[in-house]
């Protein structure tokens, strides 16, 4: 196979030179590095990435292909794809096509052949920034002028880029219920079906099967929806969603969330974490290098239980905003959990109204699935709150 040479140019200066794969051209986002070992296809197909470029610490990708049963969303959303070496020959008998042919069909570049190790500990270094991934432009001063001019997170809306256009039911469930090892904790215990509308800020799949698998009619809708909109549809329960982003960008969902609160029980995921704080009165603030990855070690601060943790998410919550106050605009608050790596925020709970949130992802998929329960913790909310 015929090499063709990409370069990786970060807005500091810093050059990487690889070999290109799958689509030609030349792509821009913000540099982050994810530490998962397997999954490589969820993260391309998660909206969370939208607006950021990839690169996988783990030295070998691609080497059980692409299965289109495994998708996140309905597209990929990764602005380009960073590796060590890509696997030539992928051996899975779900497999439908190679990792190269599937950014090759989707018009995602990538570039693989370059030291990860290193770029993660720049990144580490000297934080997360934008970069340019070119197959076009060899020029390193042309690259680096683009990559400085390259659009950063901070104070974008990207949820508006990820949404749905349009409210839709969904129907399908997770068929590996049952099998997560270790985990007896994952089945509902209750036969009444819940009536959950779920914002989509750039909803995972897996959260809407999760949901499904625990009796709920689901229902999603735009993130520009309106909260007298989605009360009118009498739910039991409300889901903050995940997705990409700056949460302060997002003033419409700040202020949803501000009108649903008291009223419905509400669970944040991720950035619908951040909403929620948000909305409680709190700050959030950027990361120096965000949580990327299905090793993030997690405590819950009312048990001392570690859990392990899949995550993705560049801004946290801040603690401090929190523990400066006696209580939000909706009562008493908690921290829950924190992340033993750097101590930032990773749960919240009212205390006086029915709400939760978490910064990682229950789902896990990527991921373990030690935070299952989570789901469970808003099944016993919504039937503590009829």
């Amino acid at each position: 196979m015929k090499t063709r040479k990409a370069i990786l140019a970060l807005s500091d200066g810093k050059i990487f030179e690889g070999i290109s794969f799958g689509a030609e051209g030349e792509t821009s986002g913000e540099i982050v590095f994810n530490t998962s070992i397997t999954g490589y296809q969820e993260i391309l197909t998660d909206p969370s990435y939208k607006g950021q470029i990839v690169n996988m610490t783990y030295p070998l990708i691609g080497n059980y292909g692409i299965c289109e049963k495994d998708y996140e969303s309905i597209q990929p959303y990764t602005e380009g794809f960073i590796i060590k070496e890509l696997s030539p020959y992928p051996s899975n008998w779900r497999s439908e096509m190679s990792l190269d042919d599937f950014l090759k069909s989707k018009g995602i570049i990538g570039i693989q052949g370059i030291d990860t190790r290193a770029l993660t500990r720049h990144i580490r270094d000297y934080g997360e920034q934008p970069g340019i991934i070119s197959t076009v432009d060899m020029n390193h001063r042309s690259l680096v002028s683009k990559a400085k001019n390259a659009s950063g997170l901070e104070g974008r809306d990207v949820v508006k880029e990820v949404t749905c256009k349009k409210t839709y039911k969904w129907e399908e469930a997770e068929t590996t219920l049952g099998t997560e090892t270790g985990n007896t904790n994952v089945r509902p215990k209750h036969n009444k079906q819940y009536k959950v509308i779920v914002y989509d800020c750039g909803v995972k799949h897996n959260i809407l099967r999760k949901l499904k698998n625990h009796n709920c009619n689901v229902t999603v809708v735009p993130a520009d929806t309106g909260a007298k909109e989605v009360l009118s549809l009498e739910p039991d329960g409300i889901v903050i969603s995940n997705g990409p982003g700056d949460p302060a960008a997002v003033p419409y969902m700040q202020e949803n969330a501000i009108n649903i609160i008291g009223k419905k029980p509400v669970l944040g995921i991720c950035l619908g974490h951040q909403i929620l704080a948000l909305a409680l009165g709190y700050k959030t603030y950027k990361l120096k290098f965000g949580h990327h990855g299905g090793n993030q070690p997690v405590m819950d601060l009312s048990t001392k239980k570690v859990e392990i943790t899949a995550q993705n998410h560049c801004f946290a919550v801040d603690g401090e905003s929190i523990s400066n106050r006696q209580s939000s605009r909706f009562g008493k608050v908690e921290i829950t959990h924190i992340n033993l790596n750097d101590k930032s925020v990773e749960g919240l709970r009212c205390l006086d109204v029915p709400a939760f949130a978490v910064q990682y992802h229950p789902e896990a998929s990527p991921g373990p699935h030690d935070s299952s329960y989570i789901f469970n913790e808003f099944i016993e909310m919504m039937v503590n709150s009829q």
